[in-house]
């Protein structure tokens, strides 16, 4: 089972235009023959031949193409750049939407699964974006002029929405941060998370908890357990079915959310026909249905962490939990399953993930059950009641919330592939020979600490993060940005050590700009901040041996960064 997810999965990432009967055919062969190796060899052109067929339907649209027609949502709409971005379908075509003034306060109220009446101009979407937005079935970008008529969507949706809006209703005794963490716990809604608190959430190793788990389907499940054992086998089947299906749809089908479901949808069929299966071969087969379903889901880095989790819990959670407690070693198992998809994909392993995970999950878990349990009736009755049934679910989403900050504070830096490959070898010394496994134990200690030593350090004004561009004078920085990005910012500043900046430029003139330049701020305060607004041209600041000379700022703010030999001879200050 194994190496049929394995091997479906190579299929789906190489994606090369095969004939589809060859892929059914070896297959129906290996079936027959019954022969493990022909089956892999049939899943891996099958998922290859549909991933190609994938990519060749995702036509870009001739640029400028006008349309009209009633679309429907696919994602819940987001703020983003003074804009609102929703992914949609319009007729058969999957596309990106993005709207600006009036059309923006009609679409930005509306929830995943209504529709509404667009006119607007269809475009490839931009190459940045390309790769990512394929791997979601998209290849067209519509810039809405005009929205209206707006239509709840069918029962379904129409359900879930309603659920979605009572649980947030009763949330209003909530600070704003502590409400958005509470809906991304319980919903998977991300959508209004402060940026350095997802960053405290990234750098503690916690991220998993700001969107739907995997955790999430087996709490509902297990809500729901008193009920299914009163039903017979196909009852409890069924009634199973339309709770993942259910829950599935609430929580917008995130990757996570589609591994753990196909997972207990094949456990409740193992169940029903009497074969029960071990978690390993359970997650292959689930895994290699969905990959066969949409190859795409293999770029997935949502699905590629939901999978290597549980494969790491499945496999190593065992062995550990003779030698240490159960919860240490299922975080440690965690962690290890995401390796490798953290590391080429986020720089690393947080070393602080170990003890945040284990102070922060026991809150974490409680908060998902009361919230879906208390939720509905607190939004139902409103304030006073809300605020009472509420007040568990307050203090532990801010004791989580304080575990991320704390843990992300820590100077413990992060693992990296050498790290990994280190603890591995010393994983197997120890297991060869016991004797050595005090000194196993702490060299594994001395590896885990070693990243603590310095953070990687960025060549003065290569990018940092999208348009950032850094430069250094010991403690001093200068920060270069056009349009922040404040994530990816927050993340590569914290990465290479950055605490106070002494100078910031900011070269966009765009309010949405400044705004997200706040962000970056209030984890990273500034002594100057350069805007085209209150910056004069031939204006030069000095820090150290870096001198920063204003050189436009009209349009924009232009600015060159150089290095002076010895200290700067100080110039016009801004």
């Amino acid at each position: 089972m194994v190496a049929l997810a394995v091997s479906t999965a190579v299929g789906a990432v190489a994606s090369r235009a095969f004939p589809l009967w060859v892929g059914a055919v070896l297959v129906v062969i290996a079936f027959g023959a019954r022969r493990p190796a022909v089956l892999c060899v049939g899943a891996a052109v099958l998922a290859s031949a549909l991933g190609a067929r994938s990519y060749a339907g995702l036509r870009p649209p001739v640029p400028a193409t006008p349309v009209h027609g009633r679309a429907t949502l696919l994602t819940d709409p987001v703020d983003l750049d003074g804009a609102v971005k929703v992914e949609a379908r319009l007729g058969s075509r999957r596309m990106e939407a993005w709207a600006r003034g009036a059309p923006a306060s009609a679409v930005r109220p509306l929830l995943a699964g209504e529709t509404v009446e667009v006119v607007g101009r269809l475009s490839p979407v931009p190459a940045r974006s390309r790769a990512y937005l394929l791997r979601r079935h998209i290849a067209a970008r519509l810039t809405i002029t005009s929205a209206g008529n707006e239509r709840p969507g069918g029962p379904l949706a129409r359900l879930a929405n309603d659920v979605r809006r009572t649980l947030l209703r009763g949330t209003s005794s909530f600070g704003d941060q502590q409400r958005a963490l509470f809906a991304g716990f319980v919903l998977g809604d991300d959508r209004d998370q402060d940026p350095v608190s997802v960053d405290d959430f990234r750098a503690a190793g916690l991220s998993h908890l700001l969107a739907v788990s995997g955790q999430n389907v087996a709490f509902v499940l297990a809500l729901a357990a008193p009920v299914l054992r009163l039903l017979g086998l196909r009852g409890r089947f069924l009634a199973g079915i339309a709770i993942l299906v259910g829950f599935g749809v609430l929580t917008r089908w995130e990757p996570s959310v589609l591994r753990a479901s196909a997972m207990a949808g094949v456990t409740l069929l193992a169940t029903t026909l009497g074969r029960p299966a071990s978690t390993l071969r359970v997650l292959a087969l689930a895994a290699t249905a969905l990959l066969l379903v949409d190859p795409l889901l293999v770029g997935s880095v949502g699905f590629g962490l939901s999978c290597g989790a549980c494969a790491g819990i499945a496999v190593i959670a065992g062995p550990l939990s003779t030698r240490m407690p159960l919860p240490l070693a299922v975080t440690l198992a965690a962690q290890v399953g995401v390796a490798p998809v953290l590391i080429p994909v986020f720089g690393g392993v947080p070393v602080a993930s170990v003890p945040a995970n284990l102070l922060a999950v026991p809150a974490a878990g409680p908060v998902m059950v009361w919230g879906l349990v208390a939720g509905l009736p607190a939004g139902l009755l409103g304030e006073p009641v809300a605020g009472v049934v509420h007040l568990p679910n307050r203090l532990l989403v801010s004791w989580t919330a304080g575990v991320a900050r704390w843990a992300a504070a820590l100077p413990l830096g992060q693992l990296g592939a050498v790290h990994l490959v280190a603890l591995c070898a010393l994983a197997v010394a120890a297991a060869l020979r016991p004797r050595n496994r005090c000194t196993a134990v702490v060299l594994a200690l001395a590896v885990c600490f070693w990243p603590a030593v310095g953070p990687a350090r960025p060549e003065d004004g290569r990018p940092l993060a999208g348009d950032a561009r850094l430069w250094r004078n010991g403690a001093a920085t200068v920060l270069v940005v056009g349009r922040p990005r404040p994530g990816p910012l927050l993340g590569a500043l914290r990465l290479a050590g950055v605490g106070r900046l002494a100078v910031v430029a900011l070269t966009s003139s765009s309010p949405s700009a400044r705004a997200a330049l706040d962000a970056v701020l209030a984890r990273h305060p500034a002594r100057l901040v350069l805007t085209a607004a209150d910056a004069v041209p031939g204006a030069v600041v000095s820090v150290g041996d870096l001198r920063v000379v204003v050189r436009s700022t009209d349009p924009r703010l232009v600015v060159d960064v150089s290095r002076c030999r010895g200290r700067c001879k100080p110039g016009p200050r801004p």
